[in-house]
């Protein structure tokens, strides 16, 4: 991840604070399907959860239907391999790129991509934004993908500590 600092960003403010009012994983990903399209400027994006070998695409919110409710082999698709490496995919061509599988994309309008995993210090969900042209995706562009990710993934933590005081206390 570039790690940026985080700056106050004005297209960010809402869907973080959403996230840090989350109380459920649900929450977490209605939030990021909900706002992170606007907040980054993209044509959409997916929330996408590890299920063991898998990772299956819960939500999107996009021009055209993509993932939602499908499952990929985590070590045969982009998000996989963000999940996997602990690292954000930053792919300007997706017909370029290696790490993304040809055929489940070549019936789509995506053209570029960003994949941030969710979850530190072993990611447990990834967070895609997608264009349907060809953009040069700059640094404030990819820090604001991570920095959502960064957002959720410390929503995530926070619901895990609570759940077990929770069931420490039972």
């Amino acid at each position: 991840m570039l790690h940026q600092p985080d700056r106050p960003d004005p297209r960010l403010d809402h869907v973080g604070e959403r996230l840090a009012a989350a109380r459920s994983l649900d929450d977490i990903v209605s939030a990021l399907s909900a706002c992170t399209r606007a907040a980054i400027g993209c044509d959409g994006v997916a929330v996408i959860l590890r299920d063991g070998g898998f990772c299956h695409y819960v939500a999107e919110n996009a021009v055209e239907p993509l993932w939602k409710n499908r499952r990929f082999a985590l070590d045969g698709c982009v998000s996989g391999w963000a999940m996997l490496n602990g690292a954000t995919a930053v792919i300007p061509d997706v017909a370029l790129d290696p790490r993304v599988p040809v055929a489940p994309y070549r019936r789509t309008s995506i053209r570029s991509l960003v994949m941030a995993p969710i979850g530190e210090p072993e990611p447990v969900a990834a967070l895609g934004a997608y264009w349907c042209a060809f953009v040069f995706l700059d640094a404030v562009t990819v820090g604001r993908v991570e920095r959502l990710a960064r957002l959720a993934g410390d929503a995530l933590a926070r619901i895990r500590v609570r759940d077990a005081a929770v069931a420490a206390a039972e």
